[in-house]
Formats: structure tokens, sequence, C-alpha cells
């Protein structure tokens, strides 16, 4: 007789090359080798994981902005004045935005943001000691950056999601500058505001948080829509743990001029 080809012989469950096949195959396993950066004790910080975090980090993101208000406007200015200053920048971007696509602005649709404005705006009106000590201890100035940051990150990275969204696509298969440009009003808007200030923020250039704004909301929206994404188990997560430390650290090193003069540094060497 003719054998049989391979593929078209019974199967022998005592064969053990033909079972090991078929039978008791285990599921492929996904090995994140990534894991470690979503998986640790500082993720709910950095992504403001709970409503105490948020709260926590958002009177660290008003206070600072009541911070640079307090400290411009003159001392006999009238409270309500300082009081819509500091709401709008605050709020700048998380009203603008929502405007552009649609969608009602952050401060009617979430309470902690009002609460935590009016909490830093109380502290700095009455106890302008809080603001002296911030502008003299590095300590406390760190941390308090540290909260601003963890916000804004968390504010920009929810808004261009949210523009990606609400704007379809049209020359591409997804919108490019549309949520970007969405993405970095949302980490800088409040420096616009009031509208009657015009260009005048960026007289002298883009300041500092406005280019880590755009180059966040760049980065965060074309990593996640394109294949640099495809396979990252928790991408999001990720995006955004990274996007919040590279706030943190430009805006401390901004903060506190932690800048290298080459020439200093060139001097110190021939010595």
């Amino acid at each position: 007789d003719t054998p049989l080809p391979p593929d078209s012989r019974p199967h022998n469950p005592f064969d053990q090359h033909s079972s090991s096949k078929t039978m008791g195959r285990k599921p492929d396993i996904i090995v994140d080798p990534t894991a470690w950066i979503v998986e640790n004790s500082f993720v709910e910080f950095l992504t403001c994981g709970t409503v105490q975090i948020k709260f926590m980090c958002m009177l660290g993101y008003t206070f600072y902005h009541g911070y640079k208000v307090f400290s411009k406007l003159p001392a006999d200015t009238a409270p309500s004045y300082k009081f819509v200053n500091h709401f709008m920048a605050c709020t700048g971007g998380g009203i603008l935005v929502p405007i552009f696509i649609n969608l009602v602005p952050v401060p009617l649709v979430s309470d902690l943001y009002p609460l935590a404005i009016v909490s830093s705006f109380l502290i700095h009106h009455y106890f302008p000691v809080v603001r002296q000590v911030l502008g003299m201890s590095p300590i406390f100035k760190a941390f308090v950056i540290v909260l601003y940051e963890v916000t804004r990150a968390y504010v920009v990275v929810a808004l261009t999601s949210a523009a990606g969204n609400a704007i379809p696509a049209s020359t591409f298969s997804f919108p490019i500058f549309g949520p970007i440009i969405c993405g970095t009003i949302a980490g800088c808007g409040g420096a616009f505001l009031p509208l009657n200030k015009g260009l005048d923020p960026i007289k002298s250039g883009l300041q500092t948080p406005m280019l880590t704004a755009l180059i966040g909301a760049a980065a965060f929206h074309i990593f996640m829509n394109t294949w640099l994404s495809e396979g990252v188990v928790d991408a999001k997560a990720k995006c955004h743990i990274h996007m919040a430390v590279f706030f943190i650290c430009i805006s401390e090193i901004s903060a506190f001029g932690l800048t290298v003069d080459a020439r200093a540094a060139a001097r110190s060497k021939k010595a």
C-alpha cells in the first residue's frame, strides 16, 4: 500500500510528537519589558490616579499660578481683579480648547478646579507670607513645581486625547495638527488670557511652558496614533508618565537656572 502523506495520517493520541503540537499547548504569554514604568508606587501620583492626589496637585497648580499673578500685580489692586486674573491663568487652556472642539469648558465640568482656585486665592490674599516662603525656599518651590507640572501633564494628555477624538481626519488617516494645537493651548492657554494681551506673551519668544506643551502634545499625539505605539502595553499611561517627568525636569531646570555656561566649563577644563 502507498503510505499516506504526513498531513493526512490519522491522529495517534499516544504519539508524543503529534500530540505535543495539538494537546496541552499553553497560550502565548506577553512579556512587557517596560512594565516597571507603570508598576511602581509613583504611577498614581504622576497620572493623578485618585481624587485626593488630583486635588492636591490642582492645589499646587493653582497656588503656583497665583504666585505668578500676585507677584506681578500691585498690592493695592482690587481683590476681584486679582481673582479673575488668577482664575483665567489657571483655566485658560481648559476654557479655550473645549470651546474649539464643542465641549463644555473644564471649570464648568469639574468642581475640583474652582475649589482649588478659590482655596489658593484665599491663601494668597489672607496669608501672603506663604507666597513669600515660596519665593525664598527652594525646597518648597521645587515641591510646588512638581505638583504644578503633574497637573499640567494631566491636562495636556486629557485635552489632546479629547481633541483627537472630536476632530475628524482629513488628509491623513488621523487628524494631526488640530489635536497638537489644542494640546499646546491646553498647557499654556492661561498665558494669553485675558485676550487683550494679544501676542505679548510670546513677544520675546516662546516661554518654557509653551515649548514643553508643544513638544509634549506633539509627541503624545503622534506616538498614540502611529505604529510607534503598536504592541506597547499600557501605551497611554506610559506616555503620560514620560510627559509628566519631562515637564517636571524642564520646569525645575528653568526655575532654578540649572544651566551650564559653555565658556565657564571650557575655562574650568583648561585650568
